[in-house]
């Protein structure tokens, strides 16, 4: 490709909103341009590298035997029915009506188109095992994009599904697509750990993410280097302390001034430990069969000195979302807010859900929905009751649940998830099989995504420098940078010819610009190696050759051997990629 014809152009700002450089480099580059928040365009540059990562991602997912499909992104809204998620999703999921009035949507993710194509084509134990998987664009209304094509509203994204006869078929299948994808973010230049997750709006009971550890990230990851114990804060837990005493009597007393736990405790000259904080939250729940809604007040009750890990709580009390509650609708449940408590309190109305750190400790202050006042000596089951979960927030510091070391916290963009979904869209979208002895039975299966757009942002955000970009070989969009500063246009298009006939990928710089401004953006777009043609080193049939990662290595080729060189130099780059890649294999619990 030469410059002089190239669509998009190099930015010598940093646009309004480029919130991290990664992002910054994208837009400078003329990778991408923004339509609308978490819309944007992949221009020249950017596209081609989403192909190189995607031919990644199906050389890996052909290797494991997959075959590549395509499936609609508008769905009629009745398969989603079915499962009960066009109800259950929140307005991440956009819904319209056609010409004719059906219930329409956006695809998100394709568990209810891919399970209404299995239950047409798979209806036998031998036509299984089976894996399906596509590059196709999705659609999730993100109330918050941001940082570019990290969150996005439209996205592009690998999803594959397995379908199988039985859980260690799904078991065999979930470690291939585990090895596999430490190979295509390998192969890509990302480093990433593997975390336990929560399987959100998936469903099915194993699941894990693939995180970059990056500051830019949402999630915060728990780890344990003692043990090699690794979650997402999300589901994280955590060895805790319990203060089983015996029961002593309840008792009310004056409080004045000690609406938070820290005032309560200072006020009462005890540890925080010794207090049961209440947290109030609305819980949306929907009926998964007609799509009726019903918010009800949910209480999670934790000893003081921990925090609520939101996620845990909504997953226990089986709510589709969780607010925190507004004064008024506390007061109503005859609660007083800052001095709140379950006690007392009538709970037909109200979900409470206690943390295992308050059911299993004894005598703890607790509110006495009285301003100013408290209860001495509260007891679990006791004085009130509740459903009991973990719902407390892992923290840096605390004790490893499995081994008892020191956990630490850090933050992770996810650029790829697997789960395994076992019969949960099988069952109610009536994708059945007949077995060896003629009984029919659900389908086991499994869903798997990688981000395309979201790993070509953490790629930038971990490959810059001062400069601008400096994507590795594998993924950048040319291998070569070919920067022409002679007047004889006619020896720079020969070079150019040459390396292209030898097949390798080149952007060629035939612009009538100064070599600062050709330079400068050779940086900024950062190809892997830079090819520089110049009068005095042409006259000695030399070129000079520039290592994009490695700015100290600078080198000559004579033109004679230029090809063969440049292979040599480009599988030497792509070796530094596969050598240092990471991988790790995963083995069902026995």
């Amino acid at each position: 490709m030469r410059m002089s014809q190239l669509f998009s152009k190099t930015l010598r700002e940093a646009p309004a909103g480029a919130d991290n450089k990664g992002y910054e480099y994208l837009l400078r580059a003329g990778f991408i341009r923004q339509l609308g928040a978490g819309i944007f365009s992949l221009l020249p540059l950017g596209y081609s590298s989403v192909k190189n990562i995607e031919q990644i991602i199906r050389e890996e997912m052909d290797a494991i035997g997959g075959q590549e499909i395509l499936m609609p992104v508008v769905n009629p809204a009745d398969i989603w029915k079915e499962t009960g998620r066009f109800y259950s999703i929140d307005r991440e999921m956009s819904r319209f009506q056609d010409r004719v009035g059906r219930d329409m949507v956006l695809a998100m993710t394709h568990e209810e188109v891919v399970t209404d194509i299995a239950r047409f084509e798979i209806d036998s134990y031998k036509r299984m095992p089976q894996l399906v998987y596509q590059i196709q664009t999705k659609w999730r209304d993100d109330p918050r994009p941001r940082a570019g094509l990290i969150r996005v509203r439209e996205f592009t994204m690998k999803d594959s599904y397995s379908f199988d006869t039985d859980q260690a078929g799904l078991d065999k299948q979930y470690a291939a697509h585990y090895l596999a994808y430490f190979k295509i973010f390998g192969r890509t230049g990302l480093s990433t750990i593997v975390v336990g997750a929560d399987s959100g709006m998936m469903g099915g009971k194993i699941s894990h993410e693939y995180m970059y550890l990056s500051p830019i990230g949402e999630d915060t990851i728990i780890t344990c280097d003692a043990c090699s114990y690794t979650a997402n804060r999300q589901v994280a837990a955590f060895r805790k302390e319990y203060f089983a005493e015996e029961m002593k009597e309840l008792e009310k007393v004056h409080t004045p001034e000690c609406p938070t736990i820290e005032a309560l405790a200072e006020y009462l000259k005890i540890s925080t430990k010794l207090t049961a904080k209440a947290v109030f939250m609305v819980g949306t729940f929907i009926d998964d069969t007609n799509g009726e809604e019903e918010q009800r007040l949910v209480v999670g009750v934790i000893r003081g000195d921990l925090e609520i890990e939101e996620n845990k709580l909504q997953n226990a009390a089986k709510a589709n979302a969780l607010r925190s509650a507004h004064s008024e609708e506390i007061l109503a449940a005859g609660i007083v807010p800052g001095y709140g408590s379950v006690i007392g309190i009538r709970q037909d109305k109200i979900l409470v859900i206690a943390d295992d750190s308050v059911a299993k400790s004894n005598n703890l202050v607790a509110g006495a929905n009285e301003e100013g006042y408290h209860y001495l000596n509260s007891n679990f089951a006791r004085d009130w009751n509740g459903t009991v979960a973990d719902i407390a927030s892992a923290q840096s510091g605390y004790a490893c649940s499995e081994c008892g070391g020191t956990l630490k916290s850090s933050k992770g963009v996810e650029v790829g998830n697997i789960f395994q979904l076992g019969t949960r869209y099988s069952e109610s979208m009536d994708c059945y099989y007949q077995d060896e002895n003629g009984i029919q039975k659900p389908v086991i299966m499994g869903s798997y995504g990688i981000g395309v757009g979201r790993l070509l942002a953490c790629l930038a955000e971990e490959y810059h420098d001062e400069l601008g970009l400096n994507l590795p070989i594998t993924v950048a969009p040319y291998q070569v940078h070919l920067v022409s500063l002679v007047k004889d246009a006619e020896i720079a298009e020969k070079i150019y010819r040459t390396l292209i006939d030898a097949g390798i990928t080149v952007l060629y710089d035939d612009r009538k610009e100064s070599a600062g401004v050709k330079f400068a953006d050779a940086d900024l777009i950062g190809l892997p190696i830079r090819i520089t043609l110049g009068n005095r080193s042409l006259k000695e049939g030399k070129v000079e050759v520039k290592v994009r990662s490695n700015p100290d290595e600078q080198l000559s080729f004579d033109l004679a051997t230029l090809v063969d060189k440049m292979r040599v130099l480009i599988k030497r780059l792509e070796n530094q990629i596969t050598d240092s890649m990471h991988l790790e294999e995963w083995k069902p619990e026995k």
